[in-house]
């Protein structure tokens, strides 16, 4: 008889909640967020076992520990709670929605494959962003005294002594350790970028997908660990909608009364993109994107962004042409194991 397991995990303690195939509630226990235990109150229920757990901090390190012991394994994406909440409902509704079929968004783990370049490009990405945040600190301080600081001067070490010296003293000691914090950002940003390279040079693949249009070394680093596998998609437009780059078309008042029968009104839908998506992959071919259309003119897929302009569509929304077109053929290079051919990926 299946056993449905719902799994509500946090830092220090995880709720257990068991279900039978009737939707009987069979069982509920806390456990220490530890391994071995966790392993051992799996192994305390009868098989077969499903397990469904949310999506989290430590989702990756429970689905690597726990998949050898379930049947089948389940990670979901958090949605919104309203009403009553409590780690028992939660762990209940996940054994439930499981034994029901009531899964309604996924999430695919593959934990084990392209793990240091995963945690490489996370760690990449964490200093960044420091890097950035605190060089918007540091103008901030100047705008706070009307000091206008165009360009990245002002971030510099040669002309530093003359821009601290426009602050009034109570504000240069400030200035002065924000600045200390970039110049001990920017060595690690640079270390991680050096590893994150050269791990991502490891994988054949990253060669292959470097020579794609927009797509860079930092670039296409991020996105191999994070679609591991091009199988995962049997259309681009899947792809598309997993990068935030899918067409979402919104109506409302679709029918209207004409005589006995009802006809479908000539209502102006409005377009938009999926909202449900993973944002680092939309930021990387939207970037790519923005490479491109900055590129020389010969290339064909500015030349693309500049047939839509003359077309009359809207800079926005070519550039997101641009950004499904990049996704579309670094897609199909993958699964091909083939680079770049323009010939061959821009027929279109």
């Amino acid at each position: 008889m299946d056993r449905y397991i719902g799994l509500d995990a946090h830092s220090t303690s995880c709720t257990l909640a068991v279900v039978g195939p009737s939707g009987r509630r069979l069982g509920l226990q806390v456990i220490e967020t530890n391994g071995q235990a966790l392993i051992e109150a799996i192994r305390g229920i009868p098989k077969p076992r499903h397990l469904c757990m949310e999506e989290g901090t430590s989702s990756a390190w429970l689905h690597e520990l726990l998949s050898p012991h379930v049947d089948e394994l389940v990670v979901v994406g958090v949605t919104e709670s309203r009403g009553p909440k409590s780690d028992q409902r939660d762990a209940f509704g996940l054994a439930e929605a499981l034994r029901l079929g009531a899964i309604a968004m996924p999430v695919f783990k593959a934990p084990s494959r392209f793990a240091l370049l995963r945690e490489l490009a996370r760690t990449y990405s964490m200093l960044a962003r420091d890097v950035v945040r605190i060089k918007n600190r540091i103008k901030s301080v100047y705008r706070a005294r009307g000091v206008s600081t165009p360009g990245k001067t002002v971030y510099g070490t040669q002309e530093r002594e003359a821009w601290l010296a426009r602050l009034p003293a109570a504000s240069r000691a400030a200035a002065e350790l924000l600045y200390a914090e970039l110049d001990a950002l920017r060595p690690l940003r640079a270390e991680a970028e050096k590893q994150l390279v050269a791990e991502s040079h490891r994988h054949p693949i990253s060669r292959v997908l470097e020579t794609c249009p927009g797509l860079g070394a930092i670039r296409v680093a991020q996105l191999v660990p994070i679609v591991v596998t091009p199988e995962r998609f049997r259309t681009s437009r899947q792809f598309w909608s997993y990068c935030g780059l899918g067409i979402v078309m919104r109506s409302s008042n679709d029918w209207v009364r004409q005589g006995e029968r009802w006809r479908r009104s000539e209502v102006q839908k409005t377009r938009g993109l999926n909202r449900r998506h993973n944002s680092t992959l939309k930021a990387i071919f939207k970037g790519a994107a923005t490479t491109v259309v900055t590129a020389p003119p010969a290339e064909p897929l500015r030349e693309s962004y500049e047939r839509l302009l003359s077309q009359g569509t809207k800079p926005n929304l070519a550039k997101v042409t641009v950004a499904r077109k990049i996704a579309a053929t670094a897609l199909a290079m993958w699964k091909r194991q083939e680079v770049y051919e323009p010939t061959r990926y821009l027929k279109k």
